[in-house]
């Protein structure tokens, strides 16, 4: 019986992780940006609201900024807490905080908080 519960707590952590990787393909907005426990203004520092990550399934990137396009390369650890952003050979690390199919919550020393939400 113990062999059969272990069992099933492997099959679901696998399906949990092909699944969260299934759910960040896609286009998100930045729509709310916290550094240092104060809120930025996405429209004054980017001189735009239209701030989007977009995730492709062969791990292609693309960050969209107004006008702005900027490709890269992503993947998301096998534990899915932290998603890295492979831009020009620097790797950013960003702790992932929340995640669900419509909201996305990360993190970085850098950045700050970052919050998106789905649009596609």
């Amino acid at each position: 019986m113990k062999k059969v519960i272990i069992a099933f707590i492997i099959l679901v952590g696998l399906s949990v992780n092909a699944q969260t990787s299934k759910e960040l393909i896609g286009k998100w907005q930045l729509v709310k940006w916290t550094k240092k426990g104060k809120e930025k203004n996405i429209q004054e520092y980017f001189k735009t609201d239209q701030v989007f990550q977009i995730f492709m399934e062969n791990g292609e990137f693309n960050s969209l900024v107004g006008d702005e396009s900027h490709k890269a390369k992503w993947k998301l650890s096998s534990d899915n807490k932290e998603l890295t952003i492979i831009a020009i050979l620097l790797p950013i690390n960003f702790t992932i905080d929340y995640f669900d199919p419509q909201k996305r919550v990360i993190s970085s020393p850098q950045m700050g908080t970052l919050e998106y939400k789905k649009v596609d």
